[in-house]
């Protein structure tokens, strides 16, 4: 059994395989619903990038998610653009906002850099509640998905999912490059030891803020794309709590590893759908798991699940 399991976890294998499931779930689930995971999914493997493989922990991750999200139904909405020109307004809105951040930021380590990330983020929460644009309390309903390349009608659910799946495949290949790329491994040097990577002679500042612009920009694709799949862009996707959440994707998927966020952002989206009629309990729910997660599997799900499959254990 175990030699099976390596077998089918070998890339070759496991990529395609997963390809597959993905392009034939519609036909088993609700497609709304897979397509807010795919969203998450990304929205977890960019903040997963920062954190994971660059040190970096950021606790205002979404004001890039919710910012990009803003910019798109405003842009569509209001300016009736079409959707492909929103989504890269949103995702750029994302990008020099993290810029704005990581100039900022990325001097300080530790809880230090936490706080003034979210410090900024919670800046850009209260200036959302208040310009007109976003709506205010109400946020920004009806967003109209468009026509995407003027011929794609993504009014029809199915058409919608395949495109968001084309989204969401194009930014994990990108992070997949990005962390098996040199400049993914100095990320990780900087990680384990930032004197060291900077004594040979490595600008790790630069370094960082290149880490943190790339996840804002790929968190805003998510937001940006979370806006025109749901139709909303409201305050929930710029509060702290958002942060928060994709945090805990992140660490009860694996942080650190490829798949464990996607893992991490499907199980907690899942929990958040299915037990959305017991109320405010299904937090209790997912701290329990966490919690759990945290005593006895420490790597996260992705990571325990490597681990017992490594040759040679």
């Amino acid at each position: 059994m175990r030699d099976f399991m390596l077998k089918l976890g070998e890339p070759r294998i496991l990529w395609p395989l997963l390809f597959a499931l993905l392009i034939a779930a519609p036909f088993a689930f609700y497609p709304v619903f897979l397509m807010k995971l795919l969203c998450f999914a990304l929205f977890a493997c960019a903040f997963n990038l920062l954190v994971g493989y660059a040190g970096l922990l950021s606790f205002g991750h979404a004001a890039f998610l919710g910012t990009a999200g803003y910019m798109t139904g405003y842009l569509v909405k209001v300016q009736n653009l079409p959707p492909e020109l929103g989504l890269l307004a949103g995702t750029a809105a994302a990008a020099l906002l993290g810029y704005a951040f990581g100039a900022l930021a990325i001097r300080r380590r530790g809880i230090y850099f936490a706080m003034i990330t979210l410090a900024l983020a919670q800046m850009v929460y209260f200036i959302c509640l208040q310009i007109p644009q976003t709506g205010g309390e109400d946020g920004l309903q009806a967003v109209p998905r468009g026509t995407l390349f003027g011929f794609i009608d993504l009014a029809d659910n199915l058409t919608m999912y395949y495109v968001v799946l084309a989204i969401f495949v194009s930014g994990f290949l990108i992070i997949y490059r990005t962390i098996h790329s040199p400049f993914g491994q100095v990320l990780k040097a900087i990680r384990e030891n930032e004197p060291r990577a900077l004594s040979l002679g490595y600008n790790t500042d630069r370094y960082k803020l290149l880490a943190f612009v790339l996840s804002a920009a790929l968190s805003g694709l998510a937001g940006a794309t979370k806006t025109l799949v749901l139709q909303l862009s409201s305050l929930s996707d710029v509060d702290w709590h958002m942060s928060g959440e994709v945090m805990l994707m992140t660490l009860l998927g694996g942080m650190g590893t490829v798949v464990g966020p996607v893992l991490g952002a499907a199980l907690v989206v899942t929990l958040q759908n299915y037990l959305a009629g017991v109320g405010g309990y299904v937090t209790v729910i997912i701290g329990a798991i966490f919690v759990v997660c945290v005593l006895l599997f420490r790597r996260g799900f992705a990571g325990e699940l490597a681990r017992l499959l490594r040759p040679g254990r």
